[in-house]
């Protein structure tokens, strides 16, 4: 047996969500700080990822993790506090980038970006606007169905949202007060037909499975529910239970069957003609096409704005400090609301990447995607053969998580299941080093 395969008997498929590298919790302060004109001098600027967050939520769910705010924290002083320090801070990252920098892809999320007034997503998008970007890019945003209607979704729409996604999680009322969510399910639905009458192009539906109490039967009605609507984009994501969230201070647990619900959801959506791209992200045939044509997400830098969105360029990321607690939130962002300008000039929390952890990136955000790892494109990039960088990966051709062609390295249906396993395992031994010794606030 192979360690990957260990790994898998030893602690099941679920071992947290694999998405980033280095994941967040590597992150530490940078000393000296690093001025973004120098940390983005020498990179290419031509097909950047611009992400806004806004940290502010009516109510903050019980599995999320996310670096949000509720209550007086998402107050209407607070908000505007907040969008004079994001004001300041793109204005800082225009100097930082220059002007031959293009955006190639947007996404403002959260929190819940659909918290803010029209007037307040106006003046977010205003900033948005302007920095420098290709014709007819994706632009996505993430929303509530709590915070929508018609006037909004339109107002979206007209200014250039082509992908709308919603977390529902589940159509389920017994399941949502399971989750610590809220929600009432003719609001869903009212909300899922003013997004189709918007006209958006790409829809997205968020849906939870291994809640508590939840069984296959259940976990049907919502895909069924789901498929309804018709969206071009399913998002199934299984429950975790973190440190500080509400489920977690309760000492819930999700339920024993994620594996089988994984499996019988992806397998139902399937059969219904969606594509499975990555363990988590289906598409339906009626998809318009790749939102990726310009930004390649293993090569191409991030420019985040806000408290708690992430930055990279091929040896930096960085960012603010992260927190999921109410009182660690509150400081995180006072402090990020009282920055100067000059301050907004320069990182000074996140991770170094040298050589080796670039290409391990390239490879875990690769392998993570149905598309797989392009072997000549890593060539290309880094001039070696990633099957040499990395002799481990020879595990997932032996333990049947991958296919190897002439120009790829694919992940099977058993690679994309075992995701959350496979890219922790190719972690190096110093960002494991530094996760472990996080200390979450």
């Amino acid at each position: 047996m192979t360690s990957l395969e260990q790994q898998v008997h030893a602690d099941g498929l679920f071992q947290g969500y694999a998405y980033g590298y280095p994941h967040k919790m590597a992150y530490r302060p940078l000393e000296p700080a690093v001025p973004l004109r120098e940390a983005w001098r020498e990179e290419d600027k031509q097909a950047l990822f611009l992400y806004a967050h806004v940290p502010f939520c009516r109510v903050r769910c019980g599995f999320c993790n996310l670096f949000t705010t509720t209550g007086e924290g998402a107050a209407e002083d607070r908000v505007s506090l907040y969008l004079d320090a994001i004001e300041r801070q793109a204005e800082a990252m225009h100097e930082a980038l220059g002007a031959e920098s293009r955006v190639a892809r947007i996404a403002v999320g959260g929190g819940t970006p659909t918290f803010l007034k029209l007037a307040e997503l106006e003046r977010l998008f205003r900033m948005l606007g302007s920095f420098q970007r290709a014709a007819d890019i994706p632009m996505a945003v993430e929303m509530s169905p709590d915070t929508l209607d018609l006037e909004k979704l339109i107002w979206l729409r007209e200014n250039g949202v082509t992908r709308a996604s919603l977390g529902v999680q589940s159509f389920v009322e017994r399941e949502t007060r399971a989750l610590g969510r809220p929600q009432k399910a003719d609001r869903v639905e009212t909300a899922l037909t003013a997004m189709r009458t918007a006209g958006f192009p790409v829809r997205n539906i968020d849906l939870i499975y291994g809640v508590e109490g939840q069984e296959w039967e259940s976990w049907r009605s919502s895909l069924e529910a789901t498929l309804r609507h018709e969206p071009e984009e399913i998002f199934l994501y299984p429950l975790y239970v973190r440190p500080l969230t509400g489920l977690g201070r309760k000492d819930k647990r999700p339920a024993d069957d994620r594996e089988e619900l994984y499996r019988r959801g992806r397998d139902w959506l399937q059969e219904r003609g969606y594509q499975q791209v990555s363990m988590r992200l289906f598409r339906s045939p009626a998809h318009p096409g790749s939102c990726d044509v310009h930004y390649c997400c293993q090569e191409d830098g991030m420019v985040g704005l806000g408290a708690g969105a992430r930055s990279y360029t091929r040896a930096l990321h960085y960012s603010t400090e992260w927190a999921v607690g109410r009182s660690g939130v509150k400081e995180i962002l006072e402090h990020f609301i009282s920055l100067p300008k000059p301050a907004h000039a320069q990182a000074s929390h996140g991770a170094w990447l040298d050589d080796e952890e670039q290409r391990r990136r390239y490879v875990i955000k690769s392998l993570l995607r149905s598309d797989g790892l392009d072997l000549a494109a890593y060539h290309a990039r880094f001039h070696s053969n990633p099957m040499m960088d990395f002799p481990e990966l020879e595990e997932l051709l032996e333990c049947e998580a991958a296919t190897q062609t002439e120009n790829h390295l694919l992940p099977t249906l058993r690679g994309l299941e075992w995701s959350d396993v496979i890219g922790p395992w190719l972690y190096s031994a110093r960002i494991k080093a530094a996760i472990n010794a996080f200390e979450i606030r």
